[in-house]
């Protein structure tokens, strides 16, 4: 059966290391949003060009993608299930299997990533102070059980 996967998580977390992997192994089309930003809006910033792009824009794309037949790995971070709530159900009513990776990654670990990816950064990707990734982990709405058991499959990766 042909499938969605949902890779949320905080930046620093290795969501889109995980999602590059999975493409691979998948033979699936990956979506990135951050590597859309600078091309589509001459930024990086997180801001409501970046939902519009990831819920309509790239939705379309990963949409007809799942409709011919081949997998879809969305490296879209997700941090509130309402927003988790939708690409499961989108992704289920095309007849797609629906599965969500999260990396729930402690703040600390995430902030030595971001330090050592701030020092070189790659393109596409911004820049993160340890006051935003504090800031945005009392944003990240950590899944919950009876969440996870609405998808068809799911991991929960917490290093």
């Amino acid at each position: 059966m042909v499938g969605m996967v949902l890779v949320v998580g905080l930046p620093g977390a290795g969501k889109t290391s995980l999602a590059r992997r999975m493409e691979e192994e998948r033979k699936g089309l990956r979506l990135t949003p951050d590597e859309w930003m600078e091309g589509l809006f001459n930024t990086n910033e997180s801001d409501g060009r970046r939902w519009v792009l990831e819920s309509e824009l790239l939705w379309g794309v990963a949409a007809r993608v799942l409709e011919l037949g081949v997998d879809v790995i969305l490296d879209y971070g997700c941090w509130s299930a309402e927003e988790r709530e939708l690409f499961r159900t989108r992704a289920q009513a095309l007849g797609a299997s629906a599965e969500i990776v999260v990396l729930d990654v402690p703040l600390e670990v995430l902030w030595g990533r971001l330090e050592r990816r701030n020092a070189d950064l790659p393109a596409a990707t911004f820049a993160v102070s340890r006051e935003e990734l504090v800031e945005w982990s009392g944003k990240f709405e950590v899944p919950t059980a009876e969440e996870l058991r609405r998808w068809d499959r799911h991991l929960v990766v917490t290093d």
